[in-house]
């Protein structure tokens, strides 16, 4: 029998993975009906965090993806020649490039969000109402955990 670990870190498997599957999901089921262009999930990732940190440089985009800087600098050209990112070269050191998301990538996420909260509504509808009151109860806890994730290391 295979060890699994201490309680807490068998809980902590089983949320990461419950986490990883319900996003999964939510994004398999909901992107078809939005109209929008459809984007790779690391794509939306990169929006998603210059969307959070406009003014964030390259290195730091790819730096908090996890990625390496020449594969975080190709997908930010497609997302420029889309025109979903504008790149910004400070005045004082042209090296310098900020990053910021485009309208376009704002109306794409929101119009996406709205599509992923429209499929865990209709996941939810079927649980019974006490297990969709510890989600929303959950909900404070879940938003922390995510903020503390995304903090750059």
């Amino acid at each position: 029998m295979e060890n699994q670990g201490p309680p807490q870190e068998t809980e902590s498997r089983k949320l990461a993975v419950s986490i990883m599957d319900i996003s999964f999901e939510v994004r398999r089921k909901s992107h078809e009906e939005t109209g929008v262009l459809p984007l790779s999930p690391g794509v939306l990732d990169v929006i998603r965090v210059i969307e959070r940190n406009p003014g964030i440089t390259v290195a730091e985009v790819a730096a908090r993806l996890g990625r390496q800087l020449s594969n975080t600098s190709a997908q930010l050209r497609e997302l420029v020649a889309r025109g979903l990112v504008t790149r910004s070269r400070s005045e004082s050191d042209k090296r310098f490039v900020a990053l910021y998301p485009a309208p376009e990538a704002v109306r794409i996420k929101s119009v996406l969000e709205g599509a992923w909260a429209g499929a865990v509504a209709a996941a939810g509808s079927k649980l019974l109402p006490a297990e969709r009151d510890q989600l929303l109860a959950a909900l404070p806890a879940l938003e922390r955990l995510a903020g503390i994730l995304a903090e750059p290391e």
